[in-house]
């Protein structure tokens, strides 16, 4: 019996956190696992996942499978953890492994477990710890099916870097017509050089700023820390911002190790996005800010001069 590792990518690098993942099924096994990717992606890319835990990888090599078809992608995982006698299903948290998840616990008879946040408890069975409610609140549940599929919150597990390589395999599911029948028309994807989802460190702007012609101090913060930049909703609604960079309820949820918080007063929507962040830094005029509640540290002051002469004496660090 083994444990399987759903890899995602982006025009073929392996995302970060399809890495914590194999990190994470690896601590959970304590040996070396099986991951799986699909599309296409170059060996030297996949055999570095050894340095993460991978002892094989399975590579389904199909330009069809580059843009996610749901159905396809699941029938192929079902094929691997049948094929190869696996456990346990593994993969990041993200819209399509979402999507995956409940069709591959349906397809092999397994329990599914989405939201996951620290590895399993295997003293009395197979417990695990998941985030729910938003991250308000977490819920301890017992998988008892002989199988499993977890889908990993980020930084649900430390990386441990291995420095060894694995070696990569060809795949060849048998799908049918019937696994495409949903047609992929367009995908839009969002621009950046750190993209939200994967970052480790995000720098957020709010209402705070005054306008979208002054966003050039979260941007010079961001990229002074390598960082991704975010917005609230209030933001993007007012079109300062593109949407896809709204964090919050209804928007996207990260959790990365540092948010910074420029000029965001931290409304209840605003925190169910962010509040699974290992770190959290408020920077706002205002004391009685909510936001000042939920953070790690807070610097009351304007922004416009605080977040410059912070950036300052980062790029002077490095």
């Amino acid at each position: 019996m083994s444990v399987i590792v759903f890899i995602e990518g982006d025009q073929g690098t392996v995302k970060s956190s399809s890495k914590e993942a194999v990190a994470y099924a690896a601590a959970m096994e304590q040996k070396p696992v099986i991951a799986i990717a699909l599309g296409t992606y170059s060996e030297e890319e996949l055999s570095a996942l050894g340095n993460y835990g991978a002892g094989q990888v399975l590579h389904v090599s199909s330009e069809q499978l580059d843009e996610g078809a749901i159905q396809a992608v699941a029938s192929t995982l079902a094929q691997a953890v049948e094929q190869h006698g696996a456990h346990t299903l593994v993969m990041a948290k993200s819209a399509l492994a979402d999507a995956v998840a409940a069709r591959v616990s349906v397809l092999i008879k397994a329990s599914l477990a989405s939201n996951v946040v620290a590895l399993p408890d295997l003293s009395d069975g197979f417990r695990v710890k998941r985030s729910i409610y938003t991250g308000k609140a977490f819920e301890e549940v017992n998988l008892t099916a002989e199988r499993r599929v977890l889908t990993i919150k980020k930084n649900a597990v430390a990386i441990t870097e291995t420095g060894n390589s694995c070696q990569v395999e060809a795949f060849d599911p048998d799908l049918q017509q019937d696994d495409f029948k949903v047609n992929i028309t367009a995908t839009d994807k969002a621009a950046g050089d750190v993209l939200l989802p994967e970052a480790d460190i995000v720098v957020s702007g709010g209402r705070g700023l005054k306008g979208p012609e002054n966003w050039q101090i979260v941007e010079d913060l961001a990229a002074a820390l390598g960082a991704a930049t975010a917005c609230s909703k209030p933001v993007s609604d007012m079109e300062w911002r593109p949407h896809h960079e709204h964090v919050g309820q209804t928007g996207v949820k990260v959790s990365p190790s540092l948010y910074i918080a420029v000029g965001i007063s931290g409304a209840i929507q605003h925190l169910a996005g962010v509040n699974s962040s290992k770190v959290i830094v408020v920077i706002n005029t205002d004391p009685e800010a909510p936001f000042f509640k939920a953070a790690d540290y807070g610097i009351v002051g304007d922004a416009f001069e605080v977040v410059p002469k912070l950036t300052a004496a980062i790029n002077s660090a490095k």
